[in-house]
């Protein structure tokens, strides 16, 4: 059974206009052989049909005639029985209207039956192997709110690509390396000697991380090993600093994290890079390439030809690309070291070629767009086509709101409000719906007062609460009637014939095509969208039409089609990980 029954049909609209045409070509009424693209779309208006194919006007001038005589021979030769349409009529210069019968709508109900809590799921992905990496966030603080909202993103992405049947993998990776660990070390040794010698002995560094948590790391390590570690080398002592930090912070990123309902199928560790010697081994294919070059003791990557390639490539011409001043990155310093994106280069390849996905899809913060070309064009010098393989969803920042004033500061930290802060204030379910709710090229307002209010105006309650509203429907003609919810191949669908009724089944249907779009558009606030649209054609169907009534046929037809509605509320609010309450 198809679960896609609006693209079945729009492919029907397609298949019953072509076979009308070769039917009036055979009759010698219309030339025969001519290929003609007619679309076929949904109007904005169901009162001209539910489908309409502009097939008349699209071949007006290969068959000779106008789009209305056209039309009107493919009317004479079209056959609606046994299809999903009851009716066709011809609109203004030429259009084709067709409008769904009892057949399309039957199937609809039979369809969600059938698909369950996977109803809409497909195979699109052809089992191709996709890596999402998100949050990734540096180990060396909480969490915040950007790393909340790519949380969300990166999770519901995910579980929108396994649904339309991709093999995905979720991965944070942990950046336990580089120059931000170095600092974290020296912030906290700066404060685990200002606690022995007191604050005005130990200047902090200028661009040490000021926050609470890197004072609780000094004193919980003073506390664990006392005053004798002053005595050691400063090399040797924050290294064991470092260490001492990553080990008390990623526990607590991990249950932040599983809090929020999300968990990873592995945390890479950027460190493993460095010491299997996989980053010197990745600059080195990029020199043995003629990708690389020495200059002022450091190696760099002809990032400005990489990129010039790419971009011709893309079509831009060579005086637009001329435009661009590209630069040069440095991959190893004079000082011997690699720098961050000579890791990342490596990262990607070990991704790409190494575990060998198909796909990574990366989720990054806004500000790191100028990366995404340069590491892109970096793994196309690799041979290993970055420019396609590579897929980044840049996402904008998040507002914090309260009282319609911004909230920038977190009490405990005095930094950015920290992720477990947040959901101190409001729900899980609220925090995820939130920040789903918009395109991830769109920056949140994340307005906490109405993340926590119970009516209509909050979309998770709102959402949530037609869930509830129909399990206790079901739950009460169970009770006073005696009967339970029919199965789809005993209702007459046809008895469902109010605009509300109506509505409600085209919305159930529409489920698949959402899916699907907020795959291909890596747009998982798709789902969001579309559950609130789905919320409210049940309240209004709710408010004009009693499901239970004398008529049994009728009073079966409403609580299977209020019961469906409840298996795709459930069904999307699964996908973007909320919870679906059978009580409110």
């Amino acid at each position: 059974m198809c679960e896609n029954l609006i693209l079945a049909a729009r492919e029907q609209v397609a298949a019953l206009t072509q076979s009308a045409y070769e039917k009036a070509a055979q009759a010698g009424l219309l030339p025969a052989g001519a290929q003609i693209r007619g679309q076929v779309d949904i109007p904005k208006d169901t009162a001209h049909g539910d489908y309409a194919t502009s097939f008349a006007m699209a071949g007006a001038k290969a068959l000779g005639k106008s789009p209305r005589e056209i039309a009107q021979l493919l009317m004479d030769h079209m056959v609606l029985e046994g299809t999903y349409f009851d009716k066709m009529e011809m609109a203004g210069p030429g259009f084709l209207n067709f409008t769904l019968g009892k057949h399309w709508f039957s199937e609809v109900l039979a369809a969600v039956e059938a698909g369950g809590l996977t109803y809409g799921k497909s195979c699109e992905g052809k089992g191709k192997r996709v890596m999402v990496e998100f949050v990734s966030a540096n180990p060396t603080g909480p969490m915040h709110m950007g790393n909340a909202r790519g949380g969300v993103l990166g999770d519901a992405v995910a579980s929108v690509l396994e649904r339309l049947g991709y093999e995905v993998w979720r991965e944070f990776y942990v950046n336990d390396a580089g120059n931000q660990i170095h600092k974290f070390a020296l912030s906290i040794d700066a404060r685990y000697r200002q606690l022995i010698l007191g604050e005005e002995a130990v200047e902090f560094p200028a661009d040490g991380y000021q926050g609470e948590d890197i004072r609780e790391l000094a004193r919980d390590f003073r506390a664990q090993f006392g005053d004798s570690w002053l005595e050691k080398s400063e090399e040797e002592r924050q290294e064991a600093m470092a260490q001492f930090g990553l080990k008390a912070n990623l526990p607590k990123m991990k249950e932040d994290l599983r809090r929020y309902k999300i968990e990873y199928d592995e945390w890479f560790l950027e460190s493993t890079l460095h010491d299997s010697g996989y980053v010197a081994e990745t600059v080195n294919l990029l020199t043995e390439k003629g990708w690389t070059y020495e200059a002022e003791g450091a190696l760099w990557l002809r990032t400005s030809g990489l990129l010039r390639e790419k971009y011709l490539r893309e079509g831009k011409t060579p005086e637009q690309v001329d435009k661009l001043e590209l630069k040069d990155d440095v991959l190893r310093r004079a000082n011997g070291f690699y720098t961050y994106f000579a890791a990342d280069i490596a990262y990607h390849r070990n991704k790409l070629e190494k575990r060998g996905f198909d796909t990574a899809i990366n989720v990054w913060g806004a500000d790191h767009h100028g990366h995404v070309h340069r590491l892109q064009a970096a793994l196309d010098g690799l041979g290993l086509d970055g420019s396609n393989r590579l897929v980044i969803i840049l996402m904008q920042l998040v507002n914090l709101l309260q009282d319609g004033q911004p909230v920038r500061m977190s009490k405990r930290s005095g930094k950015a409000i920290a992720l477990h802060d947040l959901l101190d204030e409001v729900s899980v379910d609220a925090a995820r719906f939130f920040f789903n709710a918009s395109k991830p090229t769109v920056a949140v307002d994340f307005d906490l007062d109405l993340a926590v209010r119970e009516d209509s105006e909050n979309p998770v309650y709102y959402v949530q609460y037609a869930h509830a509203r129909i399990c206790s429907l079901v739950a009460k003609v169970v009770e006073t009637k005696g009967i339970s919810v029919p199965a789809a191949a005993e209702v007459d669908a046809t008895l469902l014939q109010t605009p509300e009724e109506l509505a409600l089944l085209k919305t159930i249907a529409r489920f698949p095509e959402e899916l699907k779009l907020a795959g291909r558009e890596l747009d998982p606030s798709q789902i969001n969208r579309y559950l609130v649209a789905l919320a409210g054609d049940f309240h209004r169907f709710y408010n004009s039409c009693r499901c239970m009534v004398d008529d049994p046929a009728l009073q079966a037809a409403r609580l299977k089609l209020a019961d469906s509605v409840r298996g795709v509320l459930e069904n999307g609010l699964n996908l973007i990980g909320v919870t679906a309450p059978e009580k409110m």
